[in-house]
């Protein structure tokens, strides 16, 4: 029985890894294309992504974001995973890849780094655009910093007790920044701020994509911010990163 097993596991293992390459020789295969903003993109594999949704994914960020991100480049892959140190990649879906892969996986290539996004653990293209814009986001905050603008307008939001925030992280460093009125923790209010200048990006990436019910960003593990206080804040974002032509900025808000 367990020389069965074995061989069963073995077999597994040997008929995975025919259809897994290492991200190295992915980047080798698959030279970048440039979107008209400069970032750099390919993909490769099965993705389950056309062409047209594709660049109009990509093509939605606004250039003087792109260019901070002058040294990235994204690979819209079926599943990527690690294996030890190294970065696998599966040319198409399967049940047993899809069980270690991850949504995405940085790898460090030639002085640039590689962002390989598991498009075939998304549901749909909302799904995709957003992870994809939200390592947009931080990888921008990382570059470039938070807009003083931006920053005053959140704090402020903060003071005032605005209900609920963008993301889990910016809802436990903005509990932590608060927590003694009479003395700020200077540390998680900087923390604060550049997680909720990195989801406003993204939310607003999002938005010039695709259609969406701003409940739709909803997660069980924090309050999701007021309608409101979102819409102060990416109406900031698109004073500050105006859309690329062919792309709208839009906030409607439902008459009940």
């Amino acid at each position: 029985m367990a020389k069965a097993d074995f061989t069963l596991e073995y077999s597994f293992m040997a008929e995975t890894a025919q259809h897994l390459r290492t991200a190295a020789e992915v980047v080798r295969m698959n030279p970048v294309a440039q979107a008209v903003n400069g970032l750099c993109y390919a993909r490769f594999g099965d993705t389950a992504l056309n062409d047209a949704d594709l660049e109009r994914i990509v093509g939605a960020v606004p250039r003087p974001i792109s260019a901070a991100l002058s040294r990235k480049a994204y690979y819209f892959v079926p599943l990527t995973a690690a294996d030890g140190d190294d970065t696998v990649i599966a040319e198409q879906y399967s049940v047993e890849a899809s069980d270690r892969a991850i949504c995405h996986r940085n790898f460090n290539f030639g002085g640039s780094q590689c962002v390989f996004i598991s498009t075939r653990l998304m549901q749909d293209k909302f799904s995709i655009a957003f992870e994809f814009f939200i390592n947009v986001g931080h990888a921008f905050v990382e570059q470039a910093g938070v807009s003083e603008e931006f920053a005053d307008l959140v704090w402020g939001q903060a003071l005032k007790g605005v209900r609920g925030e963008s993301s889990i992280d910016a809802s436990d460093a903005r509990r932590r920044a608060t927590l003694d009125p009479a003395s700020i923790d200077e540390r998680a209010k900087t923390e604060y701020l550049s997680a909720a200048f990195s989801d406003a990006i993204a939310i607003y990436l999002l938005s010039l994509t695709v259609d969406f019910d701003y409940y739709d960003l909803r997660e069980r593990d924090y309050t999701l911010l007021a309608p409101q206080a979102l819409a102060e804040r990416l109406r900031k974002i698109a004073e500050l990163f105006p859309p690329n032509p062919g792309y709208e900025f839009a906030i409607y808000y439902r008459r009940r």
